[in-house]
């Protein structure tokens, strides 16, 4: 992609960042819909809208969608701003998942039914790395957990506060926890950091030599 769009390039970069962005959430999208199908543990927020999704017999997609914009409705007493990336997410990870869903064959065999699972964490530290690189505003959760950190909390705290409700209240409504779960806990981290710092857009730009020599004037 770098060879194509160079990113010390301007239209490059303007070209480069949309692509990463929506390429990003449609993977988002693929690993949801792998997680779910591989049957063995969902990330908290998934087993929450899972949860959701059999408690009202309707599709999980929409469940994302909806607790997206719920989300959303919380940025505006922290006086949070959305950006093109936040309404992106909000609006394209559920149907994309439900497209997964659709598409993908459901695997029986407890060997296939782990590479999903495998696939499904990859791709959403590949797809977490993409949208975040791509600089278009956070996705309405981590959104909400930055919004609360500001407070005087700490990330890690607010983070996992949340993350542990979500599972447990998904938990409590039939949303699947498992071996699944554990892996994406231990290992999303970092998978995004790694596709993070493999970015050329996410990453800093080393000077051109004549960059430099302009500075130094």
């Amino acid at each position: 992609m770098s060879g194509i769009f160079p990113h010390d390039g301007r239209v490059g970069v303007l070209v480069a960042r949309p692509l990463r962005l929506y390429s990003g959430l449609a993977l988002f999208g693929l690993s949801i819909a792998l997680m779910v199908d591989a049957n063995l543990g969902l990330g908290p927020w998934d087993v929450l809208h899972q949860g959701l999704a059999r408690t009202f017999n309707i599709p999980i997609g929409w469940v994302v969608v909806g607790i997206s914009a719920l989300v959303l409705l919380a940025w505006i007493p922290m006086r949070e701003r959305p950006g093109l990336g936040t309404i992106s997410n909000a609006l394209l990870v559920g149907p994309c998942a439900d497209f997964g869903l659709d598409v993908l064959p459901e695997p029986h065999q407890l060997a296939f039914r782990f590479g999903y699972l495998l696939a499904g964490v990859v791709l959403t530290g590949a797809a977490t790395g993409l949208y975040i690189g791509a600089r278009f505003g956070p996705g309405p959760r981590d959104g909400l957990m930055t919004g609360l950190a500001r407070r005087g909390h700490s990330i890690r705290m607010v983070r996992t506060t949340i993350e542990v409700a979500a599972g447990i209240v998904g938990f409590l409504l039939g949303g699947t926890v498992g071996i699944g779960t554990v892996v994406y806990a231990f290992s999303i981290g970092p998978l995004v950091q790694i596709f993070l710092r493999t970015d050329p857009i996410s990453r800093p730009r080393t000077p051109l030599p004549a960059e430099r020599n302009r500075g130094k004037s």
